[in-house]
């Protein structure tokens, strides 16, 4: 069975966040735990998800967020690869002007390829991130790409409920990384 985690970004997933509907139907999904939400320190945050990453019985799969995509580019530079990839829904940029100011010691991204298989999911109309910069990114990354449309930042503000169609890229992701379709 595949563990995953889930990295929300800023201010945490909220209950009509998708993340928070798929941990209420699994149970079994793990959240990370920085000290903050609202005032993220990427050292507190790597740290965090350290923490997360070591805590799972088999490598996992991350399932990342918004800033929490940052984080995983970071993370992955310092530590060794224990997971099985990292689902990056919303990869903002840090450059946009409706880049959050609390989130500035985020940037520099790392532009190195991750050393994991990963699947950037991607809408036309984020308002962190233009699908120009998201594209760039997942080259940069050695990441695969999804264009899901007109979804806004992907979050409880895009009305997506429990979103089924991002669980069926998650499913078809792992499928891929794995082998098997294990949850």
């Amino acid at each position: 069975m595949t563990e995953f985690i889930h990295l929300p970004g800023i201010g945490n997933s909220g209950e009509a966040h998708w993340q928070s509907h798929w941990e209420l139907a699994d149970p079994a999904i793990r959240r990370f735990a920085p000290a903050s939400w609202d005032q993220p320190d990427l050292v507190d945050w790597v740290a965090a998800l350290d923490r997360a990453v070591s805590a799972a019985k088999t490598p996992p799969v991350l399932v990342a967020h918004s800033l929490a995509c940052l984080l995983v580019a970071h993370w992955q530079q310092q530590k060794p690869a224990r997971v099985k990839g990292a689902l990056l829904v919303a990869v903002p940029d840090p450059r946009s002007p409706a880049f959050p100011a609390e989130a500035a010691g985020f940037a520099p991204v790392p532009e190195q390829r991750f050393r994991f298989p990963t699947l950037i999911v991607a809408s036309t109309n984020d308002p962190y991130a233009s699908l120009p910069y998201v594209e760039a990114r997942a080259g940069q990354w050695g990441s695969d790409l999804v264009n899901v449309g007109a979804a806004g930042h992907i979050n409880g503000g895009s009305h997506l409920g429990d979103w089924p169609a991002g669980r069926q890229i998650l499913m078809e992701f792992c499928g891929r990384i794995t082998g098997i379709v294990s949850h």
